[in-house]
């Protein structure tokens, strides 16, 4: 059986890049098509691969600043040569779910979110205060245009997996289809507790951009007055330095070693926006530590309030800054945490893709579900 991957774009090692480097072994001898790809941005495994890019990777600029070529992401897709193949498997946040597969071949899509600027996250990409007012009324129309795309090719997918509750409801709202929840998988044999003392310190690893709410944290934190460390980089970085000081810093790209060590010594990690799923908060976990997480979204399937960590009821920093202190206050049990986060492994991960794509590959050709 020949097999495809189609991710929407290589540019990093994300929570999505997580998920495609296990497919990569679940399926060995699997080609790989993306839109952009920035070699060694990911895994050793991604980048074994043959790897075949459409034609936003030999735009300009394209390794960074990939998004302002979203209105040229549905011809790019489309042109995909797919045949040949017999089963096609995208992990899609964007647009690779709409692949034009051959008629023999199934489609079995990992969703990790219908595309989020396109439906419902548009203000918090492309808004008047992120982009100024006159780019935001131009891009609007054009998002407006990707997201009736997005709806109208959703029935090019035979099946759909979604990564939580949350994205099935999403994909049940924009594309009117059923799906499968099969959790991410989460290095449960790296990620593991270790006896080094916990610091009094609350820790972030994220991307930082706007949704992920890295600025509601840091205020939270100073009005709390509790330590926070932020792991990671993005646009929000020069926004986020005004907001450091005073036991607030953000330290940028870290390995997953130090990471590791980071959530083995921290009071709890911090998700204060809402997420799809989350690895972060499960990897946390599976070092045996608590989570403090908005209540919303993904979190909602991976923290178990007030025994693997805090929900926050809404989004506010009095809110968040009282579960800070809340969660400081509290002792909590690693043996529990961790049995938790052992849900999420690679090994379950695996079982549930093969057990779909043994199902998809049994069902009549023309099947959807």
């Amino acid at each position: 059986m020949r097999v495809a991957l189609i991710h929407d774009w290589l540019t990093g090692l994300r929570g999505g890049e997580k998920v495609l480097d296990v497919l990569c072994d679940v399926f060995p001898g699997a080609d790989l098509f993306t839109l952009v790809h920035v070699p060694g941005s990911t895994s050793p495994a991604i980048d074994r691969r043959r790897i075949v890019r459409s034609l936003v990777h030999w735009l300009p600029a394209s390794a960074t600043r990939w998004r302002q070529y979203l209105p040229l992401f549905p011809f790019a897709i489309e042109q995909f040569d797919l045949d040949g193949y017999d089963l096609v498997v995208s992990t899609s946040h964007c647009a690779v779910k709409s692949v034009v597969v051959p008629g023999r071949a199934r489609h079995l899509c990992y969703c990790l979110t219908p595309m989020r600027y396109a439906w419902d996250q548009f203000d918090a990409y492309f808004g008047p205060s992120r982009v100024g007012p006159r780019r935001s009324a131009l891009l609007r129309p054009i998002l407006a245009g990707l997201a009736r795309w997005d709806r109208d090719t959703a029935h090019r997918v035979h099946r759909y997996l979604a990564i939580s509750q949350h994205v099935a409801r999403r994909v049940a709202l924009y594309y009117n289809r059923q799906s499968t929840i099969v959790y991410p998988p989460v290095d449960t044999e790296f990620y593991t507790p270790d006896p080094a003392p916990v610091r009094p310190r609350f820790l972030i690893v994220s991307a930082l951009v706007p949704y992920k709410r890295v600025d509601l944290a840091m205020i939270a934190a100073r009005q709390a007055g509790v330590a926070l460390t932020v792991v990671g980089e993005g646009p929000e970085r020069p926004h986020l330095e005004q907001l450091a000081g005073a036991g607030i810093e953000l330290v940028g790209r870290k390995t997953d070693e130090e990471v590791r060590e980071l959530y083995r010594t921290s009071v709890a990690t911090v998700l204060p926006g809402e997420e799809d799923f989350g690895i972060v908060p499960v990897e946390a976990q599976a070092c045996g530590r608590p989570v403090v997480a908005l209540g919303r979204g993904g979190a909602l399937d991976t923290v178990l309030p007030g025994v693997t960590g805090l929900l926050v009821p809404d989004l506010s920093v009095e809110a968040l800054a009282a579960s800070l202190r809340d969660a400081a206050a509290r002792s909590w049990d690693t043996h529990v945490i961790r049995q938790h986060a052992e849900r999420f492994s690679r090994a379950t991960f695996t079982r549930g893709i093969e057990r779909a794509v043994d199902e998809l590959m049994a069902a009549p050709p023309d099947a959807r579900w």
